[in-house]
Formats: structure tokens, C-alpha cells, sequence
């Protein structure tokens, strides 16, 4: 083809019989089988700051110094004495996102890790203020969590018009201030139900979050944003209550299970 002159290609294409010219239509069948076999896949390495977030209604919810990245951690769960989140930076990533189209047309969102380890996530802010003409109040403060993430799947049914998300997941390390009660929290750490801490498995470390989010009617009968939940359940320990920065104990909660849980959100 290099030699072949311009004015020749033209030659042999208008030359061409019909037969050979003619394309055929695929039928459905046909055209089922070769597309959307693989579908797409998204390898993510992200990290979020986000300087003030500010809701206003007549006053205001500002939320500060917003992160959202990797927990740069290597000792999660140190009970355990392995390392289930590889290598440690303050990046989101080890993150593989599928995403397919199946038969019946429901979208499929697979989240997975790209290795074996679990995704490991951290989540800060700074102050919470509520804000108005009456004044300024703090109502959280020194907000920080490092969990770990096993997988998650978000899928879009197209019989029901229901979106499932599913994720499991495990909190390592939660603190948080409430300034305006003098309040504080440290160490909270969220696990599966089944979580040993005398003989701590990886397999029995998350807690599977389950939940079904569509439209739904509220006690008006208006159609409103709806998520409903089944049910959860997971151990949850904190380290350290504080009253007047001092610690009143620790608190531990064993086999929480919270059952038929629905939500109608709307405006007013």
C-alpha cells in the first residue's frame, strides 16, 4: 500500500462491485455478543482538600479544612500485627472501580482493592460552625477517622428504580471535639459483630453496610428521596470520653445491631 498512488486508491475503491462493497446488519444476538463483554475499568489515586464547605439555609453550616485521602498509616488494627492497607501515603488509591452494563440493564459499580490489602481511608476537618445573626456557635471540632475499606458495590436496578450500595468497613481510629457541650471522643473504633480482640481475624473485621436508596412516599404521600436499611450490626469500642477534657472512661458496645431502619428525606 506505501506505493500505491492517491489517484489509483480512488480507482480500485470506486471499482469495487457492490457484493464486495455491502455490509451486513447485525442482529440483536449479534450485537450482544460482541459489545459490552468487558466494560470499563477505572484505576484510582486521588487526594481532597476542600478549603470551607458553607450550607445556608436563613444561617449557615460551614464545615473547615475538609481532607480526604489515604490515612498514611502502616499499624491499623495493630492487634492483628499485619499490615492489611500496603504501602503507607496520604493518598486515596489502591482502588479498582468495574463498571458494567449487564443484560437487563442494570448498572453494575464494582469497587475493589487492586491488591489484596484492604483500601485504607482518612477523613479530617477542622470546626463546624453554625453561624447567624444570633452568632456564631462550634458544634464539632478536631474531626479525624481512619478506617479501612474491604470492597463496595453500587448497583442500579432498572426493574425496581432502586440504587443498592454495599461496602464493608472498619474504623481503626475515630476522634472528634464538641466544643459546645465540652464534649469529646477518642479511640472509637467500629468492627464486624463477630471481631475477636483475643483472637482478631482479618476476615471478621468489617462490618457490612447494606442499603437501598430509591422514591419513595413520605407520611404526605409525596414522592421524596428514600433510603432504607435493613439491618447493621458491629462492635464498637471508644477509648475515651472526655467532659471537661478529662476522661470519664470507656465505653463498649458488643453485637449493636440496628434493624428496619428507614429514612424519607425532603425539603420544607
Amino acid at each position: 500500500m506505501k506505493g500505491l498512488k492517491p489517484n489509483m486508491l480512488v480507482l480500485c475503491i470506486v471499482g469495487a462491485t457492490p457484493t464486495a462493497m455491502a455490509f451486513t446488519p447485525l442482529d440483536e444476538v449479534a450485537m450482544g455478543n460482541i459489545t459490552g463483554q468487558a466494560g470499563v475499568t477505572i484505576e484510582l489515586e486521588t487526594r481532597l482538600n476542600i478549603d470551607r464547605f458553607i450550607y445556608t439555609d436563613e444561617g449557615s453550616l460551614e464545615i473547615n479544612d475538609i481532607f480526604i485521602g489515604g490515612a498514611n498509616r502502616t499499624d491499623m488494627f495493630s492487634e492483628m500485627n499485619i499490615n492489611l492497607n500496603g504501602d503507607a501515603n496520604d493518598r486515596l488509591d489502591n482502588i479498582r472501580v468495574n463498571i458494567d452494563i449487564a443484560r437487563d440493564g442494570d448498572a453494575i459499580i464494582n469497587l475493589l482493592p487492586i491488591s489484596f490489602n484492604a483500601v485504607d481511608f482518612r477523613m479530617s476537618t477542622g470546626a463546624w460552625n453554625l453561624t447567624g445573626t444570633g452568632g456564631n456557635t462550634t458544634i464539632l471540632d478536631n474531626f479525624k477517622v481512619d478506617m479501612l475499606i474491604g470492597s463496595g458495590t453500587i448497583r442500579v436496578d432498572t426493574a425496581t428504580d432502586t440504587v443498592r450500595f454495599l461496602t464493608d468497613i472498619a474504623i481503626d481510629d475515630m476522634d472528634f471535639d464538641i466544643p459546645f457541650l465540652a464534649m469529646g471522643i477518642r479511640d472509637l473504633q467500629l468492627t464486624g459483630a463477630n471481631y475477636d480482640l483475643s483472637a482478631p481475624q482479618p476476615l471478621r473485621l468489617f462490618a457490612n453496610v447494606d442499603l437501598e436508596i430509591f422514591k419513595g412516599a413520605n407520611a404526605a404521600g409525596v414522592d421524596v428521596l428514600a433510603i432504607e436499611m435493613a439491618s447493621f450490626e458491629a462492635d464498637l469500642r471508644i477509648g475515651g470520653v472526655l467532659i471537661g477534657g478529662t476522661s470519664i472512661g470507656s465505653v463498649a458496645m458488643d453485637n449493636l445491631a440496628i434493624t428496619d431502619t428507614s429514612l424519607r428525606i425532603y425539603g420544607h
